[in-house]
């Protein structure tokens, strides 16, 4: 492959370079986390003849399990759709809104709203840019552009009643504009379900090639193969030639070095080329190779190196002519700390009195099946090593503290918390509660009181928090949860490693739209039973 470039563009280090010794990095925010998962690099790597260069192999077979369709096509069917969609609930909700305020005997300008109200949709949630493929079908973007449309929307129509001096019903605005956001962001999860069933079976994936030192292809490489549903996977690698010889990364083959990345574009037909830490894919050749990939029509991403990162901490800050990656502090204070709080304190109370029948009708069913407190006290660590004492119902004998140490050997837990399947100290209610998340109920009460918030990490005990690193002290800078992303991505199944990178994940990427999401997602978890034992 050529791209024009003098041959020292692509000068590869030698070693002992600091460019080596540095370490790889993942596609950090675009990806997400990489990782080995504990294994070693030769676990990962298949070590064989170095493959011959493009032009000359026979086997060009991309990896078995993607389907030969239109990944392109599959995301503007689901564009249109969206689109389609959106047009529809606005229509619905105006509709809606102008039969609550008027019956049947609307005033024209209302029938000129509801018919213009769709159209106007459309265009705020194309300028806000919740169309792009970029953000369709993945992460929290495609809902947080979509909520944040809506009050561009209602402030459009704020600002053209009072231009126009029109009279238009508050009533009618405050019933549609919501009743249109609400609409769209459950036809927006509708369509991600339908993506995602299409994506687990292999279909509208875009392949990706890998381009990078090995160790950092890996890393991605895994993550693209554990979460399948963002619709990315690695048919290929480009790594520069070390020491070993390389066929296969992590299961993915080795079609060529970081210099012949075009002709391996046209081979496999890739709709995605990542650069992932190569010391020689910078500046002015990574410039050319994005005008090169731009004339195929395939999109380039680079990996920054940074990891457990958010899309919206992250922006591009021009200087003197450089563009340079401005990484935001997280945000655990001031007005935002402030909406968490209030947050807090209207939902937990309002969740609280709607659960009350329910917890008293759990108290009664506790306190029958076997004597002792209906409610469960104990010591946890809050905000800034904060101790309080958490509720729960009981869910065990009396004396379940005491006999812990005999079910020492079957603890199927993790190095810090412990866990027993089906442990022989739960009551049968005790056993029903647990498998709904029942027995957490209490915890509103704590989150009332401002001892927990609704989510964030979990309240974990004195004598773990006497154990922490440096690393896991930081996740007692907010208000534990009672929910969270651990929750929510495995509850009881996760080894310790996993629940504190997802409790750092959230402390560092903390935001309104993420709360309700999580939330969302333990209303479904809790439903389902799963993972909680």
């Amino acid at each position: 492959m050529s791209l024009g470039m003098e041959p020292e563009a692509f000068r590869r280090p030698a070693p002992g370079d600091p460019e080596i010794a540095a370490g790889g990095g993942d596609l950090g925010a675009v990806l997400g986390r990489g990782g080995l998962d504990g294994l070693s690099l030769s676990e990962h790597l298949d070590i064989s003849e170095r493959p011959q260069p493009l032009t000359t192999r026979t086997t060009r077979l991309p990896r078995p399990d993607i389907a030969d369709d239109d990944a392109q096509g599959i995301l503007e069917s689901y564009r249109r759709r969206a689109m389609a969609i959106d047009g529809a609930s606005a229509l619905l909700a105006a509709t809606i809104a102008g039969i609550g305020r008027f019956d049947t005997r609307w005033p024209i300008g209302i029938v000129v709203l509801t018919a213009v109200l769709p159209a106007a949709w459309l265009v705020v949630l194309a300028l806000q840019r919740a169309y792009e493929k970029r953000y369709v079908g993945t992460g929290t973007e495609e809902y947080r552009r979509t909520a944040y449309s809506a009050f561009v929307l209602f402030t459009v129509i704020a600002v053209a009643s009072f231009t126009l001096r029109a009279e238009l019903s508050r009533q009618w605005v405050l019933t549609a504009v919501p009743l249109t956001v609400l609409l769209s962001l459950v036809g927006r999860h509708t369509l991600r379900t339908w993506l995602f069933k299409l994506r687990l079976r292999g279909q509208g994936q875009q392949k990706v090639l890998v381009v990078g030192r090995a160790d950092a292809a890996v890393a991605v490489i895994e993550k693209l193969d554990h979460e399948p549903q963002h619709g990315l996977v690695a048919v290929g690698a480009c790594v520069p030639p070390a020491g070993v010889q390389l066929s296969h990364v992590h299961g993915v083959p080795v079609v060529g070095d970081p210099d012949q990345i075009l002709d391996a574009v046209v081979e496999l037909g890739v709709h995605v080329v990542a650069v992932v830490s190569h010391p020689d894919l910078s500046g002015h050749a990574l410039r050319r190779l994005a005008w090169a990939l731009e004339e195929r029509d395939v999109e380039l991403v680079v990996s920054p190196g940074i990891v457990e990162v958010a899309g919206p901490r992250l922006s591009i800050r021009p200087v003197a002519g450089m563009s340079l990656l401005h990484l935001e502090r997280p945000v655990i204070s001031g007005g935002r700390r402030v909406a968490k709080i209030a947050f807090d304190a209207v939902a937990g109370s309002l969740l609280l009195v709607l659960a009350a029948p329910v917890m008293l009708a759990i108290a009664a069913a506790v306190r029958l099946e076997s004597p002792g407190p209906v409610l469960f006290r104990q010591t946890r660590i809050g905000a800034n090593s904060r101790r309080f004492t958490m509720l729960k119902f009981r869910s065990m004998v009396l004396d379940a503290e005491d006999r812990k140490g005999e079910l020492a050997h079957l603890n199927e837990g993790n190095d810090i918390l412990f866990k027993v399947r089906e442990d022989p100290r739960v009551t049968k209610v005790g056993s029903f509660i647990r498998r709904f998340s029942l027995d957490e109920l209490p915890q509103l009460v704590n989150v009332v009181r401002g001892d927990m918030s609704l989510v964030g990490p979990r309240p974990p005990l004195p004598e773990e928090v006497a154990v922490y690193t440096d690393d896991a002290t930081r996740r007692l800078r907010v208000r534990p949860g009672m929910t969270g992303l651990w929750q929510v991505s495995g509850r009881s199944d996760l080894s310790w490693e996993e629940s504190l990178l997802l409790d750092l994940r959230y402390v560092d990427n903390w935001s309104l739209m993420l709360d309700v999401t999580i939330l969302w997602r333990t209303a479904r978890a809790v439903v389902r039973g799963t993972g909680a034992y």
